[in-house]
């Protein structure tokens, strides 16, 4: 797996990433740009610092779907501006690898035209995958499309570069690369972990569908509708190509999904033995120490008869057992969290609010007590794209184009991946109708409840602009329950415990009893005109000569 393996030598910084303070020096390098490029190993070695650089297992606490054992800054409207952040430099120094990749890999002789556009393709598609990861955060960002050694260049002083014209480039890389790139069937299981046609379909999908919705909420004049339609045919390309829903959804996330067999994967990241050494995370250490399930997250999941817990005639409103919010549910919710006595992290029973993962409910989806027991070296494979989210996004962007969806269409994206699961409920428009619900706020639902702890929330709810909605509120965790919880002392936590009629210091949390909360809305908040997008940090400001500016508000 050519990405796995070590490379030895340094790329010339961006100016942006540079951490000298003078902008007259030159960034150090040990090779030169005269002699390194001439061979594909070489491209190889280019190549490798791409893949080693994609974002792996996080658990992302910005939204209303985790919560730590301490507030997230972003999450809770207290950010500042940074001097200098990875958020920015990251993508930058990715950005610049893949532009040296393009600029010089014409010069290795040794290449016929199919392979040159094989390299090519690679770097487009990281260039294009992190030109997406700025624009998420910030917007209107500098497009460098060229290298440089020259700290003089002046396109180290460009200013930023409207969104558009960043995410039109996003889609002529990601084209390029498709074109180019082997399909899945055509990968040879030994560069497995290589992007393919489908990964560069598959950002397609996934930014056509951001860009369309940010622009349709956002109110941006970006004619969202024809980003929506490039969602759907990238969408209805990958369709083609292959691929399926992986069977077993709690298998999914463990070493039983992993690898080129399992037709849902269309991008990840690979960690594993190489011949360089072991490349491991701590996914599941961190689930058991860091982070739990808001109960915010917990009521989206649907109940056997296909209704929310308001509508739904098996909700039990009032609960006398933690385990209560299992009793005919969506089966991924007790595949997504540990019930209370079930056996979980160091095999031992699960006891609620007990302050290890935290007062929330505790994460149960993709934790694997073998590697977390492993001297904390877990390898198990992270994916970044998977086909689920193809066939939700396809549904998503379907309705937002055409302000409708069909039951067929219905059956082949949301249904089928509620099947997967074992969740018989069928989502229709009838039902819809029958039942008083809204078609787009089911599809949301369906998106989040699925892709719980995998990194969309965020993008999500700033997309739908709904951030200023969920995120300025009361973050509700688990029910306490006197003798559920040994070890928790009622006193102790009372002064976070909802009352008789589900308020706290007078103010209406919830509808049920002694519902702790997390965090209080007092400690949390949004401005609209602000939070949607990231500060730029001062320093890359600075660096510009000014030309760079800061986001509205940030000053």
């Amino acid at each position: 797996m050519k990405f796995m393996k070590k490379t030895y030598f340094l790329f010339v910084a961006l100016i942006y990433i540079v951490s000298s303070c003078s902008l007259d020096k030159y960034p150090e390098v040990d090779f030169s740009d005269a002699t390194f490029w001439k061979s594909a190993k070489d491209l190889q070695s280019a190549s490798n610092r791409l893949y080693s650089q994609l974002g792996g297992f996080s658990h992302d606490r910005r939204t209303d779907e985790l919560v730590g054992k301490a507030a997230n800054s972003i999450s809770a409207g207290n950010q500042s501006v940074p001097i200098r952040s990875s958020a920015w430099y990251g993508p930058y120094e990715c950005i610049y690898t893949a532009n040296k990749i393009l600029d010089f890999a014409p010069r290795v002789t040794e290449l016929t035209e199919k392979e040159l556009n094989v390299w090519l393709a690679e770097a487009y598609f990281f260039r294009a995958y992190n030109y997406f990861e700025l624009i998420t955060k910030y917007g209107d960002v500098p497009l460098i499309l060229k290298s440089f050694d020259d700290p003089r260049d002046p396109v180290i002083y460009s200013p930023r570069s409207p969104r558009e014209d960043v995410i039109q480039q996003c889609y002529e890389d990601l084209e390029f690369a498709a074109k180019w790139l082997p399909t899945n069937a055509k990968l040879a299981k030994s560069k497995w972990g290589n992007v393919t046609r489908s990964s560069a379909l598959g950002m397609i999908v996934r930014i056509g569908l951001y860009e369309g919705t940010f622009g349709k909420y956002h109110k941006l004049d970006n004619n969202y509708k024809a980003h929506l339609k490039k969602s759907i045919d990238a969408a209805e390309a990958l369709k083609k190509e292959g691929h399926n829903l992986y069977p077993n959804f709690q298998e999914l996330f463990t070493f039983k999904g992993e690898g080129k067999d399992n037709k849902e994967n269309l991008l990840v990241k690979v960690y594993g033995p190489n011949g360089a050494g072991t490349t491991t995370h701590s996914n599941s250490r961190q689930m058991q120490n860091s982070v739990s399930l808001t109960r915010q997250m917990v009521d989206l999941f649907l109940y056997e008869d296909g209704l929310p817990r308001k509508k739904s005639e098996h909700a039990i409103l009032k609960e006398t057992s933690f385990n209560d919010i299992f009793t005919k549910r969506d089966p991924r919710l007790e595949m997504t969290i540990f019930k209370a006595k079930e056996i979980a992290y160091e095999d031992k029973e699960y006891i609620p609010l007990q302050n290890n993962p935290g007062f929330g409910y505790p994460l149960k989806k993709g934790f694997m007590q073998e590697e977390w027991a492993t001297n904390n070296k877990e390898t198990v494979d992270k994916m970044l794209i998977r086909y689920a989210e193809v066939l939700l996004a396809y549904a998503e962007a379907l309705y937002e184009h055409n302000d409708k969806i069909t039951d067929a269409q219905l059956d082949e994206t949301v249904n089928k991946v509620r099947k997967r699961a074992g969740f018989e409920a069928k989502l229709t428009n009838d039902f819809v109708t029958t039942n008083g619900l809204d078609m787009l706020e089911e599809i949301r639902r369906e998106r989040t409840v699925e892709f719980i702890d995998e990194g969309l929330r965020y993008d999500d709810i700033i997309r739908w602009k709904t951030a200023e909605k969920v995120l300025p509120v009361d973050l509700i965790g688990a029910k306490f329950v006197d003798d559920e919880a040994p070890g928790t002392q009622r006193d102790n936590i009372a002064h976070r415990l909802t009352d008789a009629e589900g308020k706290i210091k007078g103010r209406q949390v919830y509808d049920d009893v002694d519902m702790y909360v997390i965090e209080m809305a007092d400690t949390r908040q949004f401005n609209p005109e602000r939070d949607y997008l990231y500060p730029i940090p001062k320093q890359e400001i600075i660096r510009s000569n000014y030309a760079v500016t800061q986001n509205p508000k940030w000053d």
